[in-house]
């Protein structure tokens, strides 16, 4: 064969090899290029939408606050406590500190940090341990909100494709504050406002670089971190490091905030006031259900006053305390503003958090001390206490609307009245009869025979049931099985009634019902509800002017009470009436200004009798203690002057 067919046939030959491997080479990178692609479009067509980020319903938390907004009373959730923050309330050192441990190219990459994938994979084999995740923020917020958390190739493949599409579509701040508020944090606290109540009992934007560093540290593995506190105080240090190898903090710095004292709250659910903040619980689950109340992130600010109620604990637990040596084991307290209706404290028992007295007793049946009993306003069960002499008011301001005065004389003498199983005499506190005496001095002093006469002859047994109820008295709903004894506290109250209302007379005959929520916002700020309720007139002015200037008298009380007695106040006219009931099993001591009402009753759960008259000996030095401190919160305000 010729040399130059033999070249023309290996060149044609190896020319032809060559376009083989060119077009092979070409499909292969087709393929290496619309296989991906082909692989996006694929798991991309029924993908979740970044939009849904928007649309999407997060279920947050309701908070039940003070008055004041600023001392969270309780929470309410369920699975998850989740309460939404916007990103600028956020601390800068606590944006850094997540971003440093958990993503620290955020700004940098796309949605996928290819460079941090591969160190990892590389200190992981390093090791060989899977140690350490390239997750980015993007991934983890994808991972948290639409997908499982399986560990599989296609979750991965989904995973990676939305999170590059979420960046795409949307700024970094937005992505890191969907993040900041939905990542888990352990004790189903979900966001970083709802880690900073559960673990700091504070608002995120109040908490400390260090305390910032805690809750950065508890991202990668909040339930173990949350239940050990020691290695988590440890990964803290490691966060502040980190901030330092990013550069958001200086050596000094981290150092400082290493030192700082962390003070984590226990493992359980907060809650202030605990009778008062229950109570207004069952209301709003009443109004709304409390599947409501957990998904949808209200904001309840309530009537208490912080101040008055913290107050209000402490001397209700010391008069207590005091009160055991004359077998008084409880007592409950509630402060109302008469000209709103507005309860500032709230104390159902001497200590909700303590132990039930005796020791072997049953809650509810044979307790002397029940201490999550709500004395205040009772159940359906026990809806309340006889009030003693504290019902005669009621009474008394009726026959004054009926014209007579304070001047109108009845006698205290030795009475008999006819009842079904023979004839009824009661006796005055002090077993003595005075003879014709006034309905000042009647009243004042709080005698007992005069009372019954001023109802039977005076103010008319049913007229004076229906001004106790048009005052507020819910709970005489069958007049007829009570009597006259009721002047003398035959009928069951609520302590919560009672101070509401004696509030009528401190408002000068105009009612306004008790309440306890100022005002109920939604998550996103709107106000759905707000305490507008508009006094009524109940009683006339010029009876309950009378009624105010005869509790207020102390020279008139002087007789019984002394003149210093618990019920007089200094450089303030203080109204004021007491009730015992019968065998001393219950003690009340009800006073007012026009700027706030108290009402405070002593006794035992099981209705077992107390060793002395308890109203002004018992009652008198709780009442006294807080009415003095709490007169401090208003300037003195006298009672406007009864026509004579």
């Amino acid at each position: 064969m010729p040399e130059r067919r033999y070249y023309r046939k290996t060149y044609q030959k190896s020319k032809r090899k060559f376009g083989f491997f060119l077009k092979f080479f070409f499909f292969v990178f087709l393929f290496l290029i619309f296989s991906p692609l082909s692989l996006f479009i694929y798991y991309a067509k029924d993908l979740p939408r970044p939009e849904k980020f928007i649309e999407r319903q997060l279920f947050e938390s309701t908070r039940i606050y003070d008055r004041s907004g600023e001392i969270l009373l309780y929470e309410i959730y369920g699975e998850e406590k989740r309460a939404w923050v916007p990103l600028k309330k956020i601390p800068e050192y606590l944006k850094e500190a997540i971003i440093a441990t958990e993503d620290a190219n955020f700004y940098q990459h796309p949605g996928i940090d290819f460079k941090g994938i591969i160190n990892a994979v590389l200190a992981n084999l390093r090791i060989m341990k899977p140690i350490y995740g390239g997750s980015t923020i993007p991934q983890q917020l994808i991972r948290s909100t639409f997908l499982s958390l399986e560990k599989t190739a296609e979750r991965k493949t989904r995973e990676i494709i939305l999170s590059l599409e979420l960046d795409r579509r949307y700024s970094k701040e937005q992505i890191l504050e969907w993040y900041l508020n939905q990542i888990p944090f352990g004790r189903n606290a979900y966001g970083v406002e709802a880690a900073s109540q559960t673990y700091f009992r504070k608002s995120v934007w109040e908490i400390s670089l260090a305390e910032a560093a805690t809750l950065a540290a508890l991202i990668k593995a909040p339930s173990f971190y949350s239940m050990n506190l020691d290695e988590l105080l440890i990964r803290k240090d490691y966060v502040l490091n980190r901030m330092v190898s990013e550069g958001f903090l200086s050596q000094e710095e981290a150092e400082a905030a290493k030192k700082e004292e962390i003070n984590i709250i226990e493992l359980s659910q907060p809650i202030l006031a605990p009778h008062f903040t229950l109570w207004v619980k069952q209301q709003l689950e009443e109004k709304y259900g409390r599947e409501f109340l957990e998904q949808r992130g209200l904001k309840i600010l309530t009537t208490l006053d912080w101040e008055l109620q913290q107050m209000a604990e402490k001397i209700v637990k010391e008069g207590v305390k005091n009160n055991k040596i004359y077998n008084s084991h409880n007592a409950a307290l509630v402060a109302i503003n008469p000209k709103t209706g507005e309860i500032l404290a709230m104390v159902g028992s001497a200590d909700y958090f303590g132990q039930p007295y005796p020791k072997d007793c049953t809650p509810g049946l044979n307790c002397k001390f029940d201490p999550k009993f709500n004395a205040v306003v009772g159940t359906k069960n026990l809806p309340g206490r006889q009030p003693g002499s504290a019902f005669k008011p009621f009474v008394y301001v009726t026959a004054f609307q009926k014209g007579y005065s304070d001047k109108t004389i009845v006698d205290d003498s030795p009475t008999c009245w006819p009842q079904a199983r023979g004839s009824w005499c009661p006796q005055n506190f002090d077993g003595l009869f005075r003879g014709p005496v006034t309905l000042r001095s009647a009243l004042a002093q709080s005698l007992n025979v005069p009372s019954v006469k001023v109802l039977d002859s005076l103010a008319g047994y049913l007229d004076s049931i229906k001004t106790a109820q048009a005052m507020g008295i819910t709970t005489l709903e069958d007049p007829k099985k009570y009597g006259l004894s009721i002047v003398l506290g035959g009928a069951e109250v609520k302590l919560l009634d009672m101070a509401s209302a004696y509030g009528v007379l401190a408002n000068d005959g105009l009612r306004v019902p008790p309440n306890a929520i100022l005002k109920i916002e939604d998550s996103k700020g709107k106000v759905i509800f707000e305490n507008k309720k508009t006094p009524m007139r109940v009683l006339e002015s010029k009876a309950t002017r009378l009624i105010n200037d005869v509790l207020s008298d102390n020279e008139a009380r002087t007789p019984m009470f002394g003149p210093r007695s618990n019920l007089y106040f200094e450089n303030y006219q203080v109204a004021a009436k007491t009730g015992t009931s019968q065998d001393s099993r219950d003690g009340w001591l009800i006073g007012y200004t026009p700027s706030i009402v108290t009402g405070v009753w002593v006794g035992n759960n099981d209705n077992t009798p107390m060793l002395k008259k308890a109203a002004e000996l018992l009652a008198g030095p709780i009442f006294n203690k807080f009415m003095k401190k709490a007169l401090l919160k208003y300037p003195p305000e006298n009672f406007l002057k009864p026509e004579f």
